[in-house]
């Protein structure tokens, strides 16, 4: 928990104090059920300790330093990753020793800051998928005689970042190896078109794929005696598939911790929906209008949550529906006219990540009570 919250006005700075029952949070707040994280914290590390292979905790989603240390510490994460350089700043800036990040980064600047970062005390790592983002690396951990370790982004079938091909990682990896003051970390293979693919088959075959193109690559590497310490990608929706492969050797889940609406529609392939993991993350919103029958006006906004992947759900409350949300309100059909003004509800967000990022707060709740209240550290570090 931040240490002195003494310096914060309740309802201005935070929602929330410890010692406040639930019902007294000022609203809307993003929730945390402990029993819930605690359960999800510790079923993906005994899930990954079956396999063998490492966890390396994926922050974007939650953002949180503090969040992260429980993954590492209790979680037994081997370290983190995030997803752009001000957040690998953010992370280090409060001891991480162990940031990746997963992502390319090729902006002059932001180059020359993530190769500061190693001065904090971290191990930085980053990936790429070019042959002149390597020079610049290299150019900058040079002018700060620092080192960054870099892996080699492949396209594993998500059209997004990463070489086409095996014979372009060779030609990156013998580059990275080249270049001073760089060190060849492994690859980077992230299939997140399959992370959301609801229905096992799908999602299997997706897989199937990345993996085939993933042991090509390690494969080539190999036979020219080139080693990769990491073979990285996975997430909430696959690890299984690539944990089992024989092929990765670091999983980068996230979304297990919180579990947002769009994540329980995944199915495994017994048809249930990703059974192993709790919702632990809330948006906590107060009812503020019933004025119109049959629906009740909360206030969770746009401005509280993200609503890309669906409309949140409401928890624990099959008979109330959510309609439609506007800048600072939420409709949802109440049928019953159950719903009276102040009452509290949860919402499950659609998609916790950018929901995360538009708050300063987790409050942490156990028992109706409130335990702990955690910074979303790297909130609004999205350079």
């Amino acid at each position: 928990m931040t240490s002195d919250l003494s310096q914060y006005t309740l309802g201005y700075d935070i929602p929330a104090l410890p010692g406040m029952k639930l019902d007294d949070v000022q609203t809307p707040a993003l929730i945390v059920d402990l029993d819930a994280f605690d359960h999800n914290l510790l079923k993906m590390r005994d899930e990954i300790a079956k396999y063998g292979v490492r966890h390396r905790a994926h922050c974007k989603m939650h953002k949180s330093a503090e969040v992260a240390k429980l993954q590492i510490e209790r979680g037994n994460a081997c370290g983190v990753c995030c997803q752009k350089a001000s957040e690998a700043e953010a992370l280090a800036r409060t001891g991480l020793a162990d940031i990746m990040v997963s992502n390319e980064v090729c902006d002059p600047y932001k180059i020359d800051r993530l190769a500061q970062l190693p001065k904090l005390g971290a191990r930085i790592l980053v990936c790429t998928d070019n042959l002149a983002n390597i020079a610049d690396l290299s150019q900058a951990a040079v002018k700060h005689a620092t080192q960054l370790e870099v892996l080699v982004e492949l396209d594993c079938g998500g059209a997004r970042c990463g070489v086409a091909d095996s014979a372009a990682v060779l030609e990156l990896a013998t580059a990275i190896i080249a270049a001073a003051n760089l060190r060849f970390a492994g690859i980077q293979s992230y299939q997140g078109a399959a992370q959301h693919a609801y229905d096992y088959a799908d999602r299997k075959a997706l897989l199937d794929t990345a993996i085939t193109i993933t042991k090509d690559a390690v494969d080539l590497l190999e036979s020219k005696e080139i080693h990769c310490d990491i073979v990285g990608g996975a997430g909430t929706g696959s690890y299984p598939f690539e944990a089992a492969s024989g092929v990765f050797n670091e999983l980068q889940c996230g979304s297990y911790l919180f579990m947002d609406a769009d994540y329980r529609k995944v199915k495994d392939k017994d048809g249930k929906h990703l059974p192993a993991f709790e919702h632990a993350l809330f948006l906590l919103t107060s009812i503020m209008s019933t004025d119109i029958d049959g629906q009740a006006v909360c206030d969770a906004g746009l401005k509280a949550h993200s609503i890309d992947s669906g409309l949140p759900t409401v928890f624990e409350r099959p008979d109330l529906q959510s309609l439609d949300y506007s800048d600072e309100h939420g409709v949802l059909k109440d049928p019953q006219n159950s719903l009276k003004i102040n009452d509290k509800i949860k919402l499950v967000p659609g998609h916790c990540d950018p929901t995360c990022n538009l708050h300063d707060w987790y409050v942490g709740v156990r028992d109706g009570v409130v335990e702990t209240l955690w910074q979303v550290t790297a909130r609004g570090k999205f350079y």
